[in-house]
């Protein structure tokens, strides 16, 4: 895939109960036409009535029908993203077995009454460990990505090659990249068919819920209280690395227990020095150059398990401590 540079971005919260995004977009200065990815809607990606009123003119890309119409026409193509989908799905099975056994160790361990400072330590040591499968099936996705695009080239592979160059023609006369949420994953397989931000260049990106979620370097599934299996967080896949150091967690309401001290502790020590911040209704990033230089109605996740609604506050002349390397 193709490198891009790192735009200015803008990551908000869920817009279907309060949509925010044209005043995003007003802010910003950007009166259209800006391109839409709607994808992980799938079927329903040109639904025009799931879309937030953006208030200025809007060409949806489509990615999700151009990949079934590569998929319909280039059957070797088809056959060989298929088995590469497969792989995937058994290495995240694989991934989760082990975690499993990570995360009930680290209960285990984290119950037992021994000594405060001893506790600590071994609970660190577990952290770790977890810390380190998700890390190295990270890295393992994205060695597999990599594999495929060599092989398939989006240049060569004439069914893709075509829709890029239309791709790029739509893009090219846009004033920013809008991305929608949706199924995270197709999504993120969407626009890494396409190589978009390779299309895309400094233009600024509006991205919500799973959008966002993509644009980071992991995507992280989350849920405190699933209606089946244990709530242990995994790492679903490597993303487009644009926004840096950040785990986005959107409908914080729905998946997240904020009130639980530990869990919260364990989330935000777990992805450390990465900041795990929950969007919410109304919430918004600010992003420059892949680090986070403002925000509003934030929830960041505290290694003490507390919830910082502050973050990320600070003097205007005081440097960001995600643009120094280090966890605030």
């Amino acid at each position: 895939m193709t490198e891009v540079h790192a735009p200015p971005i803008t990551l908000l919260g869920p817009q279907h109960a309060q949509p925010t995004v044209s005043r995003v977009l007003r802010d910003l200065g950007i009166r259209g036409p800006v391109a839409v990815v709607t994808a992980g809607w799938q079927e329903r990606e040109t639904d025009a009535s799931v879309i937030p009123e953006l208030d200025v003119p809007a060409t949806n890309l489509t990615l999700h029908a151009r990949a079934d119409e590569v998929f319909a026409r280039d059957a070797e193509f088809a056959a060989a993203y298929k088995s590469r989908q497969s792989r995937l799905k058994m290495m995240q099975d694989f991934y989760r077995v082990r975690l499993d056994h990570a995360a009930l160790a680290a209960h285990t361990i984290g119950v037992r009454h021994v000594d405060p400072q001893l506790l600590a330590d071994e609970q660190s040591i577990s952290i770790d460990l977890v810390r380190h499968l998700d890390e190295d099936h990270r890295e393992r996705c994205r060695a597999h990505h990599e594999a495929f695009f060599q092989r398939w080239s989006t240049t060569e592979r004439e069914r893709v090659a075509g829709h890029r160059r239309e791709l790029a023609a739509l893009i090219e006369p846009t004033d920013a990249l809008v991305i929608a949420g949706g199924h995270v994953a197709v999504l993120l397989n969407r626009l890494m068919m396409f190589d978009v931000l390779g299309l895309t260049g400094d233009r600024p990106i509006i991205a919500w819920s799973a959008g966002a979620m993509v644009l980071t370097e992991r995507v992280v599934l989350f849920h405190d209280h699933p209606p089946y299996g244990p709530p242990i967080a995994e790492v679903l896949d490597t993303a487009l690395g644009l926004a840096r150091e950040l785990v986005v967690l959107p409908h914080p309401r729905l998946r997240l227990r904020l009130d639980d001290t530990e869990r919260v502790a364990m989330l935000a020590r777990r992805f450390s020095p990465a900041v795990c911040v929950a969007l919410d209704h109304g919430a918004r990033v600010k992003l420059e150059r892949g680090a986070v230089t403002g925000g509003v109605n934030l929830q960041r996740l505290t290694p003490e398990g507390a919830i910082d609604r502050e973050w990320p506050a600070r003097p205007a002349d005081e440097p960001s401590a995600l643009q120094e390397g280090s966890l605030p």
